[in-house]
């Protein structure tokens, strides 16, 4: 190119320049800017050949793009494609070069420089007969940087057209081309980035498109209800969006629950439980109101879906109608704390009610009032009570929570719960039968008049005149003839009069009284908050209500009773205060004329399990 005059060479060469830097531009891919490049060395600033070998991953060179003038009959550098060089042997290379500019210029004498793992095609050029010829074995290399400095890779040219060593301005050429290829290189990785992330958040969004609707229909169409619940801001604990299901099982329309929350919908009982469960993901078995104004029992599963930068971000809650296994669990724990003939609380039962209302300390030591113990009118079903046979005494002050058997916020024993108020009308009947919200020490009632220096003692150790005169009765009640009566119309008729004397007992004594079944015809009165005089006029009335006649299958039939009075006080066991009871009942039946106990003690009647 020098040859001809220096002005029309550097103006030709500018021409050429701009129009191989634009072909570079033009280039849509990686692939094709790597092609641009060696095409444009060779065609625009007068080589033979060209190679690109560009810097991989692991660092390592690879040749990426060849051209040739004219197809060479050994092959060519074509032969180099896909050849990789190691760095260090490329750096080692381009060290020892002499520098011309940015360029690196290799003399054949130094060919000892280039690592055996280089690659490397040497043309069949003449030899040098000058010394600025150009010699087959001469390379000149062009090291390409990004605009952070690190090197993309290696332009390689050979053999210039002149058959000299580049001058100055070519050399100069060939600088400014491998500016601007390193920067079309630069350009082109971009891009190919840009479209493989793009490629990647397309395929990322149809999954996230694909999941959304494979969680929208499970969601909306899942057999059992869900919601979801937002866990921040001014909508906190608010439905945002809930399904068909859960609204056909409250019967509340989808718009009407979207602007409440479970808080709205929870029974007062148990919010503490609500409260403690949508803290944390958890489970939880309460009651949710419905549109008719009752209340249906769910399970509540609560996930935590977080996200990876801000956290948690949302509630998913299952909703699982659990009413007939709840009904089912009443059910049995119903049929073992009752009696199956008479709906009465058993004997398991009554002795768990005991030992639930005394505790082991003596009775020296106790408050200074007596609560009445709520255990609910008989046939009401009382879930909450634990049927615990032969149970020990109560070894705790903790309160006496009446039929439902729970603290406050827990959830029912037995799992399904009273009509609704029941809790608010069981309050009030432990009100109502002059009762307390804490554990009061039963007491047995002085049996002194006022005034009497031992009475005085009991109102001393006691705490207060309520001490001396109350305690918690227990009668003991057994049939007097009823046996006869199996005998001469068979267990039909003896069955319905142990259901009618059932049922008078219960309309004589209070609601926050407890009857039961102990076992074939006998019968246990618990009647907290009464004095002596009182507990022999319940007995009276007891008596009075189960003598009248009782017409069973159009026939008059009539039993007796006998009925003791024992009184239950703290630090006596459960099977002391029976047996005191069943010793009056025994005087009273003896003084009478009544059944007699054979010579191991027991009675000559039938005890029916």
């Amino acid at each position: 190119m020098e040859a001809e005059s220096e002005p029309y060479v550097r103006l030709a060469t500018l021409r050429t320049l701009h129009r191989v830097v634009a072909d570079l531009n033009a280039a849509r891919s990686l692939a094709g800017t790597l092609q641009a490049v060696v095409e444009g060395a060779v065609h625009g600033l007068g080589f033979d050949a060209a190679a690109v070998s560009l810097v991989r991953p692991d660092g390592d060179l690879v040749v990426a793009a060849v051209w040739e003038l004219e197809e060479s009959t050994l092959g060519g550098p074509a032969v180099l494609l896909g050849q990789v060089g190691s760095r260090e042997s490329w750096d080692r290379l381009l060290g020892v070069s002499d520098h011309w500019g940015t360029l690196r210029f290799l003399p054949h004498d130094r060919g000892w420089a280039v690592g055996s793992d280089i690659p490397r095609w040497t043309g069949d050029g003449p030899l040098p007969v000058y010394t600025n010829d150009w010699h087959p074995s001469d390379g000149l290399l062009a090291p390409m940087y990004s605009a952070g400095g690190d090197l993309l890779g290696v332009l390689s040219v050979d053999r210039p057209r002149s058959g000299k060593r580049p001058g100055a301005w070519t050399r100069e050429a060939l600088e400014m081309f491998s500016l601007q290829a390193s920067i079309a290189i630069g350009n082109a990785r971009l891009r190919a980035e840009m479209q493989r992330a793009l490629a990647r958040l397309e395929k990322e969004q149809q999954a996230l498109r694909a999941s959304e609707e494979s969680f929208r229909q499970a969601f909306e169409y899942a057999p059992s209800g869900m919601a979801i619940t937002e866990l921040h801001g001014a909508g906190r604990g608010q439905l945002t969006r809930v399904n068909d299901a859960l609204c056909r099982l409250l019967g509340r329309p989808r718009a009407v629950l979207r602007q409440q929350s479970f808080a709205d919908l929870v029974h007062p009982e148990d919010r503490g439980l609500l409260e403690r469960t949508s803290a944390e993901s958890g489970r939880a078995e309460l009651r949710l109101s419905r549109r008719d104004g009752g209340y249906q029992w769910v399970c509540l599963r609560n996930s935590v879906v977080a996200d990876a930068a801000e956290g948690p971000s949302f509630l998913l809650t299952h909703v699982e109608d659990i009413e007939e296994r709840k009904r089912h669990e009443f059910q049995l724990a119903h049929r073992a704390s009752h009696d199956a003939l008479t709906g009465l609380p058993n004997g398991a039962e009554l002795k768990a009610r005991l030992g639930r209302r005394l505790c082991t300390l003596p009775q020296a030591g106790g408050p200074s009032s007596h609560e009445a113990v709520p255990y609910g009118a008989e046939g009401v079903p009382a879930p909450g009570y634990a049927a615990v046979a032969g149970a020990g005494s109560y070894s705790s002050h903790a309160a006496f929570d009446g039929l439902d058997g729970l603290g406050a916020g827990s959830a029912p024993v037995h799992g399904y719960g009273l009509p609704d108020g029941h809790a608010a009308e069981q309050a009030a009947r432990r009100l109502a039968c002059g009762g307390s919200a804490d554990h009061i020490h039963a007491v047995v009632p002085a049996d002194l008049p006022p005034g009497n220096e031992l009475w005085g003692a009991a109102l001393r150790s006691g705490g207060g005149a309520a001490a001396a005169e109350k305690g918690l009765a227990v009668l003991f009640c057994d049939l007097d003839g009823f046996k006869l009566i199996n005998d001469r119309h068979g267990h039909n008729a003896g069955d319905a009069v142990l259901v009618e004397v059932a049922r008078r007992l219960q309309q004589v004594v209070r609601e926050c009284d407890t009857v039961a079944r102990l076992g074939g015809d006998e019968f246990v009165v618990l009647a907290d908050g009464i004095g002596r005089e009182e507990a022999k006029d319940l007995s009276d009335r007891l008596r009075t209500a189960i003598i009248p006649p009782m017409r069973i299958d159009g026939r008059a039939m009539r039993v007796g009773v006998s009925l003791g009075i024992g009184w239950a006080g703290c630090g006596m066991s459960i099977e002391e205060v029976l047996h005191t009871a069943d010793e009056r009942m025994y005087d009273e039946k003896r003084a009478r004329g009544g059944a007699v106990r054979g010579a191991r003690g027991e009675r000559s009647h039938r005890r029916a399990g």
